[in-house]
């Protein structure tokens, strides 16, 4: 399976230059999985609801969506990106799984980063795994989690146990501890994940973010394949074998989710 990230500097409030951006950088590639940042249509430093009224769009029918899902038709391959989502009247820090045939999966962020928590809802509706069969691969299932989700291993597990082949990971990423962490993500759970960070700043009156960039693909035994920079726009796929990651033996006599002892967590 051909998969891979697209990090780049989403601008914020210009969602046609974001769009010509990607187009731009995907133009010469192909893939089976491609996984963009969180907030990509949008840019991340909201300072009003103003803003997110604007900038925001309904899934599947707003103009990025229907971008994504052009993409995903012309490439015959799958699209994971972060979108800033309106729906009746509330603001939800999404992402989208969208298929060539137009299927559009969405995933409300279930952990919000600190100000995060002014303008968005937290997703309510829960971790899901979508098995997907396409014609230039085998079945794989794919879960998808949201930056600051990283930090709670409970996300990655569940998505694992749910039988994820591949954990897609948008990210706007400003605090220096995902990357590394991530190895750990992958190995306790014997998953591929992919983050595709953003990289550049926001700046907004007196506030500014800094992202860090280094996307990466790490593989079921936490070898990380890619590592993108700090600060370039790069679309980078590889060669994956996404059945890897239906082994969770660690040796002939342990395995990661039949040796768990749920009699004696949470007690």
């Amino acid at each position: 399976m051909r998969a891979g990230y697209l990090q780049f500097k989403p601008e914020f409030g210009e969602p046609e230059k974001n769009i010509a951006k990607i187009g731009s950088l995907l133009s010469d590639k192909d893939f089976d999985l491609i996984v963009m940042p969180e907030l990509a249509n949008s840019g991340y430093l909201f300072s009003s609801n103003e803003e997110l009224e604007k900038f925001s769009e309904e899934i599947p029918g707003g103009k990025f969506c229907s971008f994504l899902k052009s993409i995903s038709k012309a490439k015959e391959g799958l699209i994971v990106s972060g979108i800033c989502e309106r729906d009746n009247g509330n603001f939800y820090n999404s992402s989208v799984l969208v298929e060539p045939n137009g299927d559009v999966h969405a995933y409300r962020k279930v952990q919000l980063f600190y100000e995060e928590k002014l303008w968005f809802k937290p997703g309510k509706e829960g971790l899901k795994v979508y098995e997907i069969q396409n014609a230039g691969f085998q079945k794989v299932k794919i879960g998808m989690m949201i930056c600051f989700d990283w930090i709670f291993p409970e996300v990655t597990r569940t998505l694992a146990l749910k039988g994820a082949n591949i954990i897609c990971h948008p990210a706007n990423l400003v605090m220096p501890y995902c990357q590394d962490a991530m190895v750990t993500r992958a190995v306790e759970n014997r998953v591929f994940t992919i983050t595709a960070n953003r990289t550049g700043k926001d700046v907004k009156k007196n506030k500014e973010l800094y992202f860090t960039g280094m996307s990466e693909i790490v593989d079921p035994k936490g070898n990380i394949l890619q590592r993108g920079s700090k600060d370039k726009d790069e679309a980078v796929i590889i060669d994956i074998d996404p059945s890897e990651a239906s082994d969770k033996n660690i040796n002939p006599m342990n395995n990661l989710f039949t040796d768990r002892r749920e009699d004696i967590y949470f007690k």
